[in-house]
């Protein structure tokens, strides 16, 4: 992993999280769908990993 991702990781893990609250707030206009809102949910997830492997990695060279 590259350290220099681990802002672009979390800020684009955040506005998926933001964006997945949004949607789980309007499931009365269009109804819920467990697809898409469980892709979005696992894009933060996913996001969020990332960033925490990055941060990890950047710890350990610091030790070194």
């Amino acid at each position: 992993m590259y350290n220099k991702f681990l802002y672009i990781y979390l800020i684009c893990g955040t506005v998926a999280l933001l964006l997945f609250i949004y949607q789980l707030f309007n499931t009365h206009i269009h109804g819920i769908n467990l697809w898409n809102m469980g892709g979005d949910l696992f894009m933060v997830m996913a996001l969020y990993y990332l960033a925490y492997k990055t941060y990890h990695e950047k710890k350990d060279k610091e030790l070194m």
